[in-house]
């Protein structure tokens, strides 16, 4: 395994090296900017093009650092006393870091909603379409998502993921992959933003219940919350979904086929996205059903295996014989209160 001081020696080269260099500002920074006039004055919005690869790289080598950082200094020692098995310790590592990501990730998406006004106003999900001109705090959470959710393929062999665990961890990354990247190329980022952060949500609940199991595993009051908001959230989802491009892009006017100018507002676009959409969700619905299930299946089985359990018959109380008298510290005592005499025995 590749240790965590030669992952942060590279990745310091790496960054030393960029800085340095004439195209620094093409790793750092988000490219493609535009001026976009206003009715006061003129603000900088960006669009997104290929040298947003580059962009990504960089900050693929930033993540991985934090993954080291958080992995050494702060998930090592604590699994260290909780004497962990070695599936649960894999688990808790998994759990732990993505409970950090949804952690930054709820905090940073709500910041932008609230302050783009995209919770106030839901319109403007449909609303002025196609959304090619982002304002620089979208545009560089969008690269940062899709920064951290490739540098989670390495992981998988920097982190000596069994095998059983890497075709389910390479699910959701896909997934992630998938959606973010869409939301992305298809300029339906102000939807993504939104279900992005219900989903992330949900699964920081869900990481944080498995970290409180892992620690007692009598706590189960955080799975039970989750639970409910698991399918809660699944509808809200796909409400949302339907609402903004089922119905909402539809009323658009401008409803022809043009990637020079960003438009997918198709018909056949619109059935893609919805299709996925509720693919994924009916996905993961059946996955949560079917674990459930699974964990009911195994309570009742553990339940009615110790109602077959028989009692252990008690066997009845021997008497003890004792001699005549009564005893003392251990010594018979004779009825008017001194001890027997030993009998002497003659010799021959």
């Amino acid at each position: 395994m590749v240790s965590t001081t030669t992952l942060i020696t590279a990745a310091l080269g790496f960054i030393v090296g960029s800085v340095t260099a004439k195209t620094a500002f093409l790793f750092i920074l988000p490219q493609y900017n535009v001026s976009v006039p206003t009715a006061d004055s003129e603000t900088v919005h960006y669009h997104y093009g290929p040298k947003d690869l580059v962009t990504i790289l960089f900050y693929i080598f930033i993540t991985i650092i934090l993954h080291a950082v958080v992995q050494e200094y702060i998930l090592d020692k604590i699994s260290k006393r909780l004497h962990l098995s070695k599936v649960k310790h894999s688990k808790f590592n998994e759990s732990g870091q993505l409970v950090v990501f949804h952690l930054s990730s709820v905090v940073w998406c709500f910041y932008v909603v609230v302050t783009e006004g995209y919770l106030t106003n839901p319109r403007s999900l449909w609303e002025d379409y196609p959304h090619v001109y982002l304002p620089f705090q979208v545009k560089f959470f969008y690269l940062c998502q899709l920064a951290y959710w490739l540098h989670a393929l390495p992981e998988l062999y920097f982190q000596k993921v069994r095998k059983e665990e890497i075709p389910r961890q390479l699910q959701y990354i896909c997934l992630y992959l998938v959606h973010i990247a869409g939301a992305y190329l298809l300029n339906l980022s102000r939807l993504g933003l939104i279900l992005l952060l219900l989903q992330y949500s949900t699964e920081f609940l869900f990481h944080m219940a498995r970290l409180f199991y892992f620690a007692d595993e009598n706590n189960e009051k955080l799975f039970n919350a989750w639970a409910a908001v698991f399918g809660v959230t699944r509808l809200f989802i796909l409400t949302l979904a339907v609402l903004a491009i089922g119905f909402g892009l539809a009323r658009i006017e401008n409803q022809a086929f043009d990637p020079e100018k960003g438009n997918f507002n198709t018909l056949l676009c619109r059935l893609c996205v919805l299709l996925l959409v509720c693919a994924a969700q009916a996905w993961l619905m059946w996955r949560f059903i079917h674990s459930q299930l699974r964990h009911w299946r195994e309570y009742w089985n553990e339940q009615s295996a110790k109602r077959r359990v028989p009692a252990a018959p008690r066997l009845p109380a021997r008497p003890i014989k004792r001699e005549s008298g009564y005893h003392e510290n251990g010594v018979v005592k004779a009825e008017n209160g001194t001890s027997p005499r030993t009998k002497k025995l003659k010799s021959p």
